[in-house]
């Protein structure tokens, strides 16, 4: 563990060996602006170990255990190990070894557990902005012209609240502006809270290295590099005509003045979003329409379920083909009303469907609504012909699979994949996971309950599925194989489950909503 997880902030939020820990009389220095960046430690993870008291503790991979799969979430007891975010699932689990547990990502369970602790930020922040499922900036009104301990307290209110209203741990960081928040609340990791004093910002943020600040990737970090650009400072040291050479006249002295502490962008909603998809991305290239067909209800549904949540209805649907050579066809239909049925939509996107005999072998399947509207008509396509669909277009696409943005402003994973119902391998503590070569598709990729029926294969249940027996409860698979299921019925407020074995064609063992697992009181379910 590194000193800044493991060292005690000192006064201030400052980091002991770190530039802010010489700056005297912090906690009485006021600033006429804090900006609050909130970040939940490890969101994905942290919700499965709430959700599965067994996994507290323990090193958790949330994401696909397939060749290609990739991990969209890594518990702080994996990351000691080396494995991260958006790295090959493969190799995250032969850097941890037998001791690790992949789960399967729970999109509708990660989305409620958001909405809930942004409920809690909005409370104490009536506006935020936020940026995926786990994080979001503020500016809280009382906080201005308040001193260092001032914003700190505040801080420090809203994660108590976070963790005794939703059970989770978030990490803080105020500066002056976005940039200084964002990165305290980095530094502040796990579990805490870092203030970033007016007086100490210069020092603090000219000591870093110049990848650290908001828009300089891997390509204009290699470029300064070249130059001898290492640190924030160092850029904050050219002129605005050298800097503007280097990375462009307009991003430039955006840049230049960033590393100069100057940042007065304003926090504000995020627009509505544009558009709304669900992909998935294969173990095995789909060669068949029939096998096309069930990948794009799959899609489909996924979409669909983001697309209630959102409140709107869709005028536009568009299906994405991705090939084996990476190349990238989509098809389009539109129509001059919108609508939330899922049947009118998923038989839209099936009509749009070409036979992979004919344009070749797919690796991917995506899904997406736009046209998005608050009107929403019941029927999408009144006459079949009344479609205006698009022809076809091919691109090339050469961004690895993994953690994709869903259109609504939400980044959640739907290209890795997860093990279907495939036969597990038993671990010394009695915790299943399947083998890399046992794949299917995406975010939530194990078969997952929807009301009015269960998506789940008679008879089949993969490893991380969420079950429900009616002398046990509600519980999770932890592997399944030559017949047999087993079971660890546990829930958020359960403590550690006992585990069971059953018969996988027991009529009592039945799929059940991962959202059970909470155990909250969700009068807005469906």
């Amino acid at each position: 563990m590194s000193r800044l997880e493991s060292d005690p902030p000192q006064p201030g939020g400052a980091v002991s060996g770190h530039p802010l820990a010489a700056v005297s009389g912090q906690g009485s220095e006021r600033s006429p602006r804090w900006v609050m960046h909130l970040d939940m430690d490890a969101f994905f993870a942290s919700v499965e170990q709430l959700t599965r008291p067994t996994l507290r503790g323990r090193p958790v991979l949330v994401g696909g255990s397939g060749g290609r799969g990739v991990v969209a979430g890594a518990s702080y007891e994996a990351r000691v190990f080396g494995a991260g975010s958006a790295m090959p699932m493969h190799q995250a689990r032969r850097l941890i070894g037998p001791t690790g547990v992949v789960i399967p990502p729970r999109g509708s369970v990660y989305s409620v557990v958001s909405k809930r602790v942004f409920a809690i930020v909005r409370d104490e922040v009536p506006v935020i902005e936020t940026l995926s499922f786990d994080e979001a900036f503020g500016e809280p009104a009382e906080l201005a012209g308040a001193t260092v301990d001032e914003a700190r307290d505040f801080a420090e209110r809203l994660r108590s609240r976070i963790r005794g209203e939703v059970g989770l741990a978030a990490s803080v960081g105020l500066g002056s502006g976005k940039q200084l928040a964002k990165i305290a609340s980095g530094m502040a990791k796990p579990d805490r809270v870092m203030v970033i004093p007016p007086s100490g910002q210069l020092a603090f943020l000219h000591s870093l290295p110049v990848r650290k600040l908001w828009g300089i990737g891997p390509v204009s970090g290699d470029r300064l590099a070249r130059l001898g650009i290492a640190t924030i400072g160092d850029l904050a040291a050219m002129s605005p005509v050298e800097v503007a050479s280097v990375l462009g006249g307009t991003v430039g002295p955006a840049l230049h003045r960033l590393a100069h502490g100057i940042d007065d962008r304003p926090v504000a909603e995020r627009a509505s979003a544009k558009q709304i998809s669900a992909e998935s991305t294969f173990a095995e290239d789909i060669v068949e329409l029939d096998a096309l067909r069930p990948a794009i209800r799959k899609a489909a549904t996924d979409a669909h379920r983001r697309l209630r949540a959102d409140g709107r209805g869709a005028r536009t649907v568009v299906l994405k083909l991705k090939r084996s050579d990476m190349s990238i066809l989509t098809r389009s239909a539109t129509t001059a009303t919108a609508t939330t049925d899922f049947d009118d939509l998923e038989r839209t996107a099936q009509r749009l469907a070409l036979d992979p005999r004919s344009i070749g072998a797919i690796r991917l399947v995506g899904v997406s609504f736009s046209g998005l509207t608050a009107v929403q008509q019941y029927a999408l396509f009144d006459d079949v012909g009344g479609e205006d669909v698009s022809d076809v277009q091919t691109t090339h696409h050469d961004t690895a699979d993994g953690v994709t943005d869903t259109g609504d402003g939400v980044a959640v994973p739907v290209q890795v994949d997860a093990a279907d119902a495939a036969p597990t391998e038993p671990r010394a503590d009695g915790v299943a996971v399947a083998p890399a070569d046992q794949t299917t598709d995406a975010s939530s990729a194990l078969p997952r309950f929807a009301p009015g029926g269960s998506s789940m294969p008679a008879g089949r249940f993969g490893p991380g599925a969420d079950v429900t027996h009616p002398d046990h409860g509600h519980g999770w698979v932890q592997g399944s194989g030559h017949g047999v299921v087993t079971v660890r019925f546990e829930t958020r407020t359960s403590g550690p489950g006992r585990t069971r074995t059953f018969a996988v064609d027991d009529p009592d063992l039945r799929p059940a909503d991962p959202l059970d697992s909470l155990e909250w009181d969700l009068p807005d379910r469906d």
